[in-house]
């Protein structure tokens, strides 16, 4: 288990992502300009291809590759994704736009400490299969006039661990699946960051599958 969240005074983030890394730069960008009160230990992608590898070694945070490619064997894989984690100092796991599960020794290790960001107002719009634009697409093809944001806890199941913070972003009548996209994910870029500092401050607190954030 991580003994902390945090690396002396800091946060310390394990960051993962499978494509382009757009919330791991705003992540980035809010520890460079003083807003969030982290330091990024290690990103890791399935993907070797992943545009989050490149952003993060642009910034010289260590960027791995970790997949089932090397690692067939779904024990072996999660051992090696905790043994990675643990060897950077990670207290703190921040999904960005990861697409597998996690295994058990991962979510055994960082009870109440793995976090994910979804791009719709859970429980409506998730579970396995409903990621990127398929969310919107749905949203979009259900007429609802409220979409939004959500970051919860990561467990065994997809999109399904307790929420800690929500924000709405209204669907307007001319919107496209695309269109819809483009400005959830500004907020995405918003509401990531501060959670995280949420948690870098000592505000979030978690009692069973209550959430319990403090304000600032």
């Amino acid at each position: 288990m991580a003994d902390s969240i945090h690396s002396g005074s800091r946060l310390r983030l394990g960051v993962l992502a499978s494509g382009g890394g757009t919330n791991l730069q705003a992540i980035l960008d809010r520890i460079q300009d003083g807003f969030l009160d982290a330091e990024v230990g290690v990103v890791i992608s399935n993907n070797s291809q992943a545009g989050a590898l490149e952003r993060a070694r642009a910034r010289e945070v260590p960027a791995l590759h970790i997949s089932s490619r090397q690692f067939p064997d779904s024990a072996d894989l999660d051992a090696a994704m905790l043994r990675t984690l643990r060897g950077h100092g990670v207290g703190l796991v921040a999904l960005a736009g990861y697409m597998k599960r996690l295994g058990p020794r991962v979510l055994g290790a960082y009870p109440d400490r793995i976090l994910n960001i979804h791009p719709a107002l859970l429980p409506a719009f998730g579970g396995q299969g409903m990621y990127g634009v398929r969310v919107h697409e749905a949203v979009v093809a259900a007429g609802v006039k409220l979409t939004g944001v959500t970051v919860h806890f990561v467990d065994e199941v997809y999109d399904h661990g307790p929420i800690i913070a929500q924000r709405g972003v209204p669907v307007e009548d001319e919107d496209t699946p695309e269109s819809l996209f483009e400005r959830v994910l500004k907020v995405e870029h918003s509401l990531y960051p501060e959670v995280l500092q949420g948690f870098a401050e000592g505000r979030v607190r978690v009692e069973g599958r209550k959430v319990y954030v403090q304000n600032p």
